[in-house]
């Protein structure tokens, strides 16, 4: 079984490229803290390579920058190349099949739009807040029992 479970900060932002059939891929590295105190009390961290294809590796680089706290879910594989100067170059990278977001949504804006100084449309945010009034609270019965047929239940 070849699975990897990781969580930890981008140390630079995703390097995204297309391969020559337009497919996307992006190279990442994390920085994953180590679960223990060396001997001076620090904290130690491991800086891990991982690639992402397709759709996920253009919303990891369009979401997420420097510093931004994702996880990593994946598996090990490693490859050989000749390297310029005409030595084999061993690489071992994650290769994530899905990776999440763990950064609070306001701090995960799409970069272009963090550089440029976007602000969200004032009239937007009063909508949405006047819409989450309107919603029907499901929690309003205050865990009193509620009255429901067997019939809507989808179970």
């Amino acid at each position: 079984m070849n699975r990897v479970v990781l969580v930890g900060r981008l140390t630079r932002d995703p390097d995204l490229r297309y391969t020559p059939n337009g497919v996307a891929v992006a190279n990442f590295r994390i920085a994953v803290d180590r679960p223990f105190s060396n001997q001076q009390g620090n904290r130690d961290a491991d800086f891990i390579n991982c690639v992402v294809w397709r759709r996920a590796a253009e919303n990891l680089a369009t979401y997420m920058k420097k510093g931004s706290m994702i996880g990593v879910d994946g598996r090990i594989q490693s490859r050989s190349f000749e390297g310029r100067d005409g030595n084999t170059v061993f690489v071992t990278e994650v290769v994530a099949d899905n990776i999440q977001f763990l950064e609070s949504k306001g701090s995960s804006q799409p970069r272009d739009q963090q550089s440029s100084g976007f602000q969200p449309n004032q009239n937007q945010n009063q909508n949405q807040s006047n819409q989450t009034q309107t919603n029907d609270n499901p929690f309003k019965d205050n865990g009193e029992p509620i009255d429901i047929s067997d019939d809507d239940l989808p179970f």
